[in-house]
C-alpha cells in the first residue's frame, strides 16, 4: 500500500508539475498572441492615421485653392455689371469715327483705355475672336448662321457681334458671333 501511496503521491506532483508547465507554456503561447494582436493594432492605427492625415491634406489643399479662386473671382458681379459700359464705348467710339469727330475720339479713347486699364488690374482679359477662326461652342456662343461667303469659311466665324471676356481663367460672356454655313 505504500507503494501505491507514493505513486500517488509522486502521479500528484506530476500532475502539479505538469499543470504548471502547461500554464507556463499557456502564458508563452498567449504573450506572442497578445504580441501579434498590439503590433496588428498598432498597424492598423497607423494606417488610420496616415489616411486621415492625407484626407485632412487634401482638404487643405482644395480649400486654399478655392480661397485663391474666390479672391480672383470675387469682384466678378461688378465687372459684369461693367461689361455693357465697355460695349457702349466702343459703339460711341466707331460713331463718333465716323462722323470725323477726332477731337471728340480722343478724349473718350482716353476715358475709354483708363476703364480697360482698370478693368484689366482686376483680371478682366477680352478674348480675342478673329474672323475666320474655327468656331468652339465651348469658347464661343452662336447667335447666328449665315451663308459662307466661301466654301472655307463654312463652320468658322464670319463676324462677332459682342466681346468676351473672361476674368482669371474663367470665362464670364462668351463673345456673340455669327457663323458660315
Amino acid at each position: 500500500m505504500k507503494k501505491k501511496k507514493i505513486n500517488k503521491e509522486e502521479d500528484l506532483q506530476v500532475n502539479q508539475e505538469t499543470k504548471k508547465d502547461s500554464k507556463a507554456k499557456t502564458k508563452q503561447e498567449e504573450q506572442p498572441n497578445i504580441e501579434e494582436q498590439l503590433q496588428k493594432e498598432l498597424k492598423e492605427e497607423k494606417e488610420k492615421y496616415l489616411r486621415l492625415y492625407a484626407e485632412y491634406e487634401n482638404y487643405r489643399k482644395r480649400t486654399a485653392k478655392e480661397r485663391l479662386e474666390l479672391f480672383e473671382t470675387a469682384s466678378e458681379g461688378v465687372i459684369k455689371n461693367l461689361l455693357p459700359i465697355l460695349d457702349d464705348f466702343d459703339r460711341a467710339l466707331a460713331e463718333m469715327k465716323k462722323n470725323h469727330e477726332d477731337e471728340l475720339v480722343k478724349g473718350v479713347q482716353l476715358i475709354f483705355e483708363k476703364l480697360k486699364n482698370t478693368l484689366a488690374k482686376e483680371g478682366l482679359k477680352e478674348m480675342e475672336v478673329k474672323k475666320g477662326d474655327d468656331f468652339n461652342s465651348e469658347f464661343h456662343e452662336a447667335i447666328a448662321q449665315v451663308p459662307a461667303p466661301s466654301k472655307k469659311m463654312v463652320g468658322k466665324i464670319v463676324d462677332t457681334v459682342e466681346k468676351g471676356y473672361q476674368l482669371g481663367n474663367k470665362i464670364i460672356r462668351f463673345p456673340k458671333v455669327v457663323t458660315g454655313k
